[in-house]
């Protein structure tokens, strides 16, 4: 069996974070993480924590999982970050074996209706959705070949680029037509009051 990637569940906090200066640590919690991807790191608060043990500490590559709410979506951390910052309970940190798995592939399958599926039914609590660690043990992803998944990254991405685009030239179609209506309302007749009965 394949080794595909360390599971760590995030820092536990003891007391409420304290923001600090420029020498505390950023964290990444869960309102930090978008249930429909992205992370950015640059908007990180950084906190009095002193040491934390480094199997706590993300590292670019790195996968966050959303553990709990009503979207259990994971995110890859980008290749080109520097910084260091602390993952944060409820979130779930994933270190792919870059060996078998391109992070942000890992990502892209944890986020398809089968393994989302597996996590619906791995789903504790009613007022709180909660996704346990041990639900990674035993859910099975395809795995193809490390170039494959890269192929399937990109074009993933450049769908992702295509939708967004879609709905921007959506939006200003659905603009433009509201103007040329009004346009036409104003040309076509005259304007007056609104008027209404009072009881």
């Amino acid at each position: 069996m394949i080794n595909i990637c360390e599971i760590q569940t995030g820092y536990t906090a003891r007391e409420r974070l304290e923001p600090a200066q420029a020498d505390g640590l950023m964290a990444i919690q869960l309102r930090d993480v978008p249930a429909d991807g992205g992370l950015a790191p640059d908007t990180l608060t950084r906190y009095e924590l002193g040491d934390i043990p480094e199997r706590y500490i993300a590292r670019a590559g790195d996968v966050l999982f959303r553990s709990r709410g009503e979207r259990n979506t994971a995110v890859a951390i980008d290749e080109n970050w520097s910084g260091k910052a602390v993952v944060v309970l409820p979130l779930i940190l994933l270190r792919p074996n870059r060996q078998h798995v391109v992070p942000q592939y890992l990502a892209w399958i944890l986020n398809q209706p089968a393994a989302q599926r597996h996590f619906d039914k791995a789903a504790r609590g009613t007022a709180m959705r909660m996704i346990p660690r041990s639900s990674f043990t035993d859910l099975i992803i395809d795995l193809p070949p490390l170039e494959e998944q890269k192929k399937i990254v990109a074009v993933d991405v450049l769908s992702q680029r295509e939708l967004e685009l879609s709905k921007l030239s959506a939006t200003k179609r659905r603009t433009l037509t509201t103007a040329v209506l009004i346009q036409q309302a104003q040309a076509a007749g005259t304007q007056q009051h609104i008027e209404g009965k009072t009881e």
